[in-house]
């Protein structure tokens, strides 16, 4: 009877053991990331990424833009994995969705070459995720931008389905509240997305995603409902270059000021009525994200410092660091065989 007893207390011991265990975090995704992951197995890839990034960003400054937005683009989805890279025979996969085909093809391109000289020196050991975010790290320092650490470790993903992109981008009329919703969900605050959002201070978007601000806001008819939070002169800028029934090929500069160089000038636009999006506008209107808009438009300094840390935070969203979840593709635009 005693030694039932003893039995029962060891047993109902290793059960509080087992549950305590269990109650212990385990180490998130991104505590695996590390700046130093091929310090081994690939010491050179941040200066072949490099390399690649410069070559490319001479042959046309669209590649800074386009890097960077397809980074954003890829981190928001399925997380930093590389899933928008996947090209689909049935045009099904995440770059096909309505909110991504606007992707320029140079982001793409960069990240192509640059796995292609990778695979040259380190073949199967450098994920296309990584030199996504290595090459968007590059290409805003070779615009005037700051500079950081990146960490390493990612693998590609295995998922990259159009139907996973509805909802989960920020859309050109959302909401501060809406947006600051969407980015709270990957752990990044409002002063993050202020931060973020000043990539818009290169590049540049299709008149389509705004002419309802020039032509139809409020619902009114053409020439006659002009949002009025435009500055008037911008408003007259942009209708000359998007009229009413532009095509879905022309664009205009995200920042009319200093469109090639990544600095603070976004901040300061907002301020004169100069954002193109509704979305960039609201962020000086609302009173949640109007103190990072002026803090970061009276010092660059400061905008940088958090666009750095906002980065690095972008950058552990959703990461595969584990074989069954992903795998280092040969070819970033296509899954492993």
């Amino acid at each position: 009877m005693e030694k039932r007893r003893r039995r029962h207390l060891l047993l109902a011991a290793a059960a509080v053991v087992l549950v305590a265990v269990a109650a212990i975090p385990l180490p998130s995704a991104e505590a695996k990331l590390s700046p130093d992951y091929y310090r081994s197995t690939c010491p050179d890839v941040e200066a072949i990424v490099r390399a690649v990034v410069a070559k490319k960003v001479n042959e046309t400054f669209v590649t800074v833009p386009a890097t960077l937005r397809l980074f954003f683009h890829d981190c928001f989805v399925e997380g930093c994995d590389a899933s928008v890279m996947i090209a689909s025979r049935d045009n099904d996969a995440e770059k096909d969705a309505p909110d991504n085909v606007s992707l320029a093809g140079d982001g793409f391109d960069t990240v192509v070459r640059a796995k292609a000289e990778v695979e040259k020196k380190c073949p199967g050991v450098v994920s296309c995720a990584d030199i996504l975010a290595i090459a968007a790290r590059d290409v805003v320092a070779m615009s005037s931008g700051p500079h950081w650490t990146v960490q390493l470790g990612r693998l590609d993903g295995l998922v990259s389905k159009a139907g996973n992109v509805a909802g989960k981008l920020p859309g050109p009329n959302m909401r501060v509240k809406d947006l600051a919703a969407m980015f709270a969900k990957h752990n990044l605050t409002t002063l993050d997305m202020v931060a973020l959002s000043g990539a818009h201070t290169v590049g540049f978007a299709h008149c389509t995603r705004f002419t309802d601000r020039l032509y139809r806001h409020g619902g009114g008819g053409n020439g006659a409902s002009v949002d009025p939070s435009y500055n008037p002169a911008y408003a007259r800028q942009l209708m000359g270059a998007c009229p009413p029934d532009v095509g879905a090929d022309i664009a205009v500069d995200m920042d009319p000021i200093t469109p090639t160089a990544f600095d603070n000038a976004y901040y300061a636009n907002l301020a004169g009525g100069l954002g193109l999006f509704a979305s960039d506008q609201a962020l000086y209107s609302d009173g949640a994200s109007r103190p990072a808009v002026r803090g970061f438009a009276g010092n660059q300094t400061r905008f940088f410092e958090a666009f750095k840390d906002a980065m690095v935070k972008l950058g552990s969203v959703g990461v595969k660091t584990t074989g069954r979840h992903g795998e280092i593709r040969r070819d970033c635009t296509a899954f492993n065989e």
